[in-house]
């Protein structure tokens, strides 16, 4: 028997901060946002054989919309499919994002690992950024997040 093999990526996204979206919240970053916004992109650039071929294995495993660190899955087979069409997004919900690859690995246990590291150094530079204005809330948020993706599924 074979073993379905896989492919991880650890993206960061840049949200455009000169963006007047004419309103003072912010967009947030979600599961659904970020998987809706790649599909489009595949579709749009590979057409509708090239979103059913990569769509069986697609998905956003973990998403941190403090530090905009995600976790995506896809096969082996069609990753760099995935990856084409993710360099070619250009917005999240009216909101100009840039995709930024940090890790690409063969394993969920290499990217929870990156993506930890990468999640409380961001949040570190939040803290500094923000100031007083990070609550006891974000704080506790945060930690969730960092939990969640501790228990990521190996």
């Amino acid at each position: 028997m074979v073993r379905f093999k896989n492919r991880y990526f650890v993206m960061e996204v840049f949200l455009d901060p000169k963006k007047d979206l004419g309103t003072d919240d912010p967009i947030i970053i979600t599961h659904l946002n970020v998987s809706k916004a790649i599909k489009e992109s595949i579709l749009a650039n590979f057409g509708e054989c090239g979103l059913g071929s990569s769509i069986g294995s697609f998905q956003v495993k973990y998403v941190n919309p403090i530090t905009k660190v995600c976790i995506i899955r896809t096969s082996r087979d069609e990753y760099q499919k995935v990856w084409a069409a993710m360099t070619m997004v250009r917005d999240i919900g009216n909101c100009p994002v840039v995709f930024n690859l940090l890790d690409l690995s063969g394993s969920i246990r290499a990217c929870k690992d990156a993506a930890l590291k990468c999640d409380e150094r961001k949040f570190d530079i939040y803290k500094n950024e923000a100031g007083p204005r990070v609550t006891a809330e974000i704080s506790q948020m945060m930690q969730n997040f960092l939990e969640k993706i501790k228990t990521l599924e190996l």
